[in-house]
């Protein structure tokens, strides 16, 4: 009988041996833990569709902060949403508003911990968008002024880290000339420079009451059967002065982050957005998958695509698995 030369299983034989010859690994400092910040003080609640997750005070995100940094989490990003909503979404710049007093609470109380404040005007808007409405429409250019003040109001107060989730045209390029007029240089655009226009946000939006009153976001978000055009709007926010990019969502287009990755070989991030967060859970209350095992995998499919870094809600909980071996 004849045998194979090629034995690819001997490097399969046990855990040490795999360990030895992995590829990819993950690590705690891969990661990035969101955070919803609320209005209150003692508020923790619940958030429903994202089990595990929570709506936070100010105070409160503090001591979650704490927890964060203890298993070894370096960053997270936070999520503000007001009291009150307007036309405009005059709160994402308010100095007291939520995500400024949480970022100069967190900064105070754990600095080591890095603090990256999504911009966008959704969370804001009476209406959902993520921009200025103009006869039912969304109008780019009005929009861009205003995330160039709520990026400077967040570095104000201690962001380490802007990063603009609208998809407007030449919101990088706005947003790096509002902060350097400001004296903030030294701060850097994460750019959600690849956001498609998916499915896959229902729970996030749910948190954040942030779905679009009519219409939906499919004239500034991506379409998502495009990958050239991801690469357009990538090329873009690079040009414009991004200093890092993201890939959103996550484990239905790690095509399109390998690519974005392969091509430009820039610090490239990849969002486990809410849905594909909820859909795990879900299927591990049920008890149809290793809830374990399953989140690890997908993380690690990031990694494997390209992902320099990973915003998941799974973060400080996969760090604490880490960290135990």
């Amino acid at each position: 009988m004849s045998f194979p030369i090629e034995r690819p299983r001997r490097l399969r034989r046990t855990a040490t041996m795999r360990r030895l010859v992995r590829e990819t690994h993950l690590r705690a400092d891969d990661l990035v833990q969101p955070l919803f910040i609320v209005p209150g003080e003692g508020v923790r609640t619940p958030i429903e569709s994202l089990k595990g997750q929570f709506h936070l005070s100010v105070d409160e995100s503090v001591k979650e902060a704490k927890r964060i940094s203890a298993a070894g989490v370096p960053a997270i990003i936070l999520f503000g949403i007001p009291e009150t909503k307007d036309a405009t979404g005059s709160s994402a710049w308010d100095e007291q508003g939520e995500v400024q007093r949480a970022t100069r609470a967190i900064k105070e109380a754990v600095p080591e911990l890095m603090v990256i404040t999504d911009v966008c005007l959704c969370e804001y808007t009476d209406h959902g968008h993520c921009g200025v409405i103009h006869d039912h429409e969304v109008k780019n250019d009005p929009t861009l002024e205003l995330l160039g003040k709520a990026a400077v109001s967040h570095a104000r107060a201690g962001a380490d880290i802007v990063a603009p989730s609208d998809m407007m045209d030449g919101r990088v390029e706005a947003i790096r000339d509002a902060l350097d007029a400001d004296g903030f240089e030294e701060i850097p655009i994460l750019s959600y420079a690849v956001k498609y226009a998916s499915g896959y946000y229902g729970p996030f939006r749910d948190a954040a009451g942030s779905a679009p009153s009519f219409g939906d976001r499919s004239g500034y978000q991506m379409d998502p059967a495009n990958v050239l055009e991801a690469m357009r709007e990538a090329e873009l926010d690079l040009q414009e002065g991004a200093d890092m990019i993201m890939v959103k969502p996550g484990v239905a287009y790690l095509d399109v982050l390998a690519r974005v990755k392969e091509v430009f070989g820039r610090v490239t991030a990849a969002y486990q957005v809410s849905g594909e967060y909820a859909m795990i859970e879900a299927a591990a209350e049920k008890g149809w998958i290793d809830r374990k095992r399953v989140i690890l995998e997908t993380l690690v499919s990031f990694k494997r695509a390209g992902a320099d870094f990973i915003l998941t809600y799974h973060a400080t909980e996969v760090a604490e698995w880490l960290k135990e071996g």
